[in-house]
């Protein structure tokens, strides 16, 4: 692989595998990370070209900006944060085709604390089930709210979700945004650091004294190792284990897959901003059993385009249409809103569909436990092989902030510490 055996080996250059690489360095181990694609960052990634302007792909929010550890360093690097406020409240409420009056907006935000706190007073039981038993489901905003915290927050149905994983991770702080894009700050972080593009690892030895990392472009040994790949990438086989790894651990995996969120973006066609405010947010009620809305924000830091969002089983459905399709989706759900002439004359042909689900380095956007596996993420993150040599990090390991670049991060601190601790 063109370098010299580390001290450590780190599979990911993500959010975690930064992490944990620049802890490692702060412990005075030599570490290389590798990573499989041809850029740093992972599930953060700003891409500054397609709209002519950053717009985040993957993660796009500094989550629980107070206890989140990127805060600081972004802060410290000049980026520019936007606080988001409360996500709920929307500029066009849609309801029957409507927009829907102060009343009505009142009622949805009223069912979105209802079925929160019917989520957490479930959960005080201890007794994990799906997340759908333990909500409202007969008021009249109970499946859009139902629809918003699952499909479009956790990126999975709200019957598809562990009860006790989802309360346990639920996010309620100050959320930012960056200017200059989330994944532009992790990137930068990254600068410096020992990384190898373009170098995928296809099989991790652990038996023995040591760890040997192999890929097609060669072999390392090293004295421990940190994996972030997603739980997509680690039950799907993309890296194979030798000796395999203990029952609980693939359980665990297997109890965290990645549910899917989706990002249909539309550049404006002129100076048309559809009389609506920088930042400006739309959603609509659930019309039946079928209906799956997308979510919207219109002008992020006054910028030409729209982001369409959709989740769940309606994002997977989509991703294996093609981005044709979630195109089409996207222009219909604005029509509702709009008209269909409106939507033609504002926003130019064609679309930036992002395509997590489709991308082999991922598989998927964020994990989510599944019914009975609240315990998974602990599992993940407490698993020591080879005498605590072998280690996991990522957003799927962190039991506070899943489904989070923070959390990310500091799961791979976390792991690289323990690692540190463990060779001494």
């Amino acid at each position: 692989m063109g370098t010299s055996d580390p001290d450590v080996v780190v599979v990911g250059a993500g959010a975690a595998g930064i992490g944990a690489a620049t802890t490692l360095a702060g412990h005075g181990l030599g570490c290389v990370v590798l990573e499989a694609g041809d850029r740093v960052g992972g599930r953060a990634f700003t891409d500054t070209e397609a709209l002519g302007a950053p717009f985040d792909r993957g993660a796009s929010w500094l989550h629980e900006a107070a206890a989140n550890p990127l805060t600081p360093l972004a802060r410290r690097l000049g980026f520019t944060l936007r606080d988001e406020g409360r996500r709920r409240r929307r500029d066009i409420l849609l309801l029957g085709g409507r927009p829907a009056t102060e009343a009505e907006h009142a009622a949805h935000a009223a069912a979105c604390d209802a079925w929160e706190a019917a989520a957490e007073a479930r959960a005080g039981a201890g007794l994990d089930m799906p997340l759908a038993a333990a909500v409202p489901q007969a008021g009249p905003w109970d499946a859009t709210v139902a629809h918003w915290f699952g499909a479009i927050i956790n990126g999975a149905e709200a019957d598809r979700t562990s009860l006790l994983d989802y309360v346990a991770t639920a996010l309620g702080g100050q959320n930012l945004q960056v200017a200059e894009g989330l994944g532009t700050l992790v990137a930068r972080l990254a600068e410096g650091l020992p990384v190898m593009l373009r170098t995928p690892v296809s099989r991790i030895r652990w038996d023995g004294l040591g760890i040997t990392v192999e890929g097609p472009r060669g072999v390392l040994r090293a004295r421990g190792c940190i994996v972030t790949a997603s739980t997509g990438v680690l039950a799907a086989g993309g890296i194979r284990f030798d000796p395999a790894l203990p029952a609980p651990v693939q359980a665990a995996i297997g109890g965290l897959p990645l549910g899917l969120l989706s990002k249909v973006a539309l550049r404006a066609a002129g100076a048309d901003r559809l009389g609506l405010p920088a930042f400006a947010r739309l959603a609509r009620q659930v019309e039946g059993a079928a209906d799956r809305p997308m979510s919207w924000m219109l002008w992020p830091f006054g910028r030409g385009h729209a982001i369409g969002f959709i989740g769940g089983e309606a994002a997977w459905a989509l991703a294996r249409e093609g981005p044709a399709a979630a195109e089409a989706y996207a222009r219909a759900e604005l029509a509702r809103y709009f008209g269909p002439e409106a939507v033609s004359l504002a926003f130019a042909p064609g679309a930036v569909v992002t395509r997590w689900a489709e991308d082999p380095l991922f598989l998927g956007a964020y994990s989510h436990a599944q019914p009975g596996q609240a315990g998974a993420r602990a599992v993940l993150a407490e698993a020591a092989l080879a005498g605590g040599r072998l280690r996991f990090a990522g957003e799927a390991c962190h039991t506070r902030y899943a489904g989070t670049v923070g959390g990310a991060w500091d799961s791979g601190a976390q792991a690289a510490r323990a690692l540190a601790a463990t060779l001494g």
